[in-house]
């Protein structure tokens, strides 16, 4: 088991170490998924947020000059329909955190997984709720969740998102008991933050019991209090991914749009480090321009760029590893 000072040596690696690092981490996701990676359809259905995190264009504090929006359960039934037709069966729905999607969702899901027969993995990231939301979403139907911790350092949490980190640990408890499938991680590049702290951020996952775990390079975004710092380093995030692999080998570890952003071949770049996961954005143009995450010139990952990618790396597109025929065998 890698210690805390061996991921810290793993994540300042670059060059020939750097590329053995990567190698190793493609040879044991290669035992555990094959060629395979688990394709996911995102539709951001809501962009307002209760929360004023400083690295957020939908932050609290910009929400009365941004154009906000939030879809309706028959919204979110089409969006679904949409997914299916690309013979997707990982449907993703994102949000800003705001007690309203609840509902929405909650509404939406029997519908959803009727209109998939129940083969069908229902993936949320809403945010910080109650622990009797959680247990009505999973009893509507939802099966996995995404609540990055961000940081694992509660000081450093504290500044970047004022909240506590414990509110968050608490609901990723929470989350676990309940029996979703839960994904955490983190932002590199954060102000402050050292390597230490990212091996941290590791070490919280894998005690927590995540079954997935992703890293993001911090995206100065327009309109937040940290729109003049430079981005996050891409080849941190890289090795980031690369030690996740190695620390758990059945993780799900997306390359996110975000390294996209950074470095023209990011997301190419984070299946060569190990990555597994991939997500394709179904949301409607429109909504996909005012869902401000890292600002309106993010990269949005459509299925023509999201298959190129696969084929430069020699992967294939797969359903869900967790429901359906898939769900008990990850190696295809």
């Amino acid at each position: 088991m890698l210690t805390k000072q061996d991921m810290v040596e793993l994540l300042a690696l670059r060059g020939k170490e750097q590329e053995e690092l990567f190698a190793r981490a493609r040879r044991i996701r290669e035992e555990v998924f094959g060629t395979h990676v688990v394709v996911r359809g995102v539709t951001e259905i809501g962009n307002a947020c209760r929360v004023n995190c400083d690295f957020c264009p939908m932050r609290r504090d910009n929400t009365r000059e941004n154009d906000t929006f939030l879809a309706g359960p028959d919204d979110l039934v089409d969006a679904a329909r949409v997914v299916k037709d690309n013979g997707i069966n990982v449907v993703f729905f994102q949000a800003g955190e705001i007690p309203q999607t609840t509902r929405v969702v909650g509404e939406a899901l029997p519908r959803i997984r009727e209109l998939y027969d129940n083969d069908v993995e229902v993936l949320l990231n809403l945010g910080n709720k109650k622990r009797s939301e959680y247990a009505y979403l999973r009893e509507q139907g939802a099966t996995s969740y995404i609540l990055k911790h961000e940081t694992s350092d509660p000081d450093l949490n504290l500044r970047m998102r004022h909240e506590t980190l414990a509110s968050r640990l608490r609901c990723l408890t929470d989350l676990i008991e309940l029996g979703f499938k839960v994904g955490t991680g983190g932002i590199v590049g954060l102000p402050g933050q050292t390597l230490a702290h990212i091996a941290d951020d590791i070490i919280m996952a894998r005690e927590l019991g995540a079954h997935m775990c992703s890293f993001s390079p911090f995206v100065p975004a327009p309109h937040t209090p940290l729109e003049h710092l430079e981005p996050g380093d891409v080849d941190t995030t890289l090795n980031a991914l690369a030690v996740c692999r190695i620390v758990r080998p059945d993780w799900l570890i997306p390359a996110v749009s975000a390294l996209a952003k950074n470095r023209k071949d990011g997301q190419r770049s984070g299946f060569l480090a190990g990555a597994n996961v991939l997500t394709i954005n179904f949301t409607h143009g429109r909504n996909a321009d005012r869902y401000l995450i890292y600002g309106k010139e993010r990269f949005v990952v459509r299925s023509d760029h999201a298959m190129r990618v696969l084929d430069s790396v020699g992967l294939v597109a797969g359903r869900s590893v967790f429901t359906g025929s898939t769900a008990s065998t990850p190696r295809p």
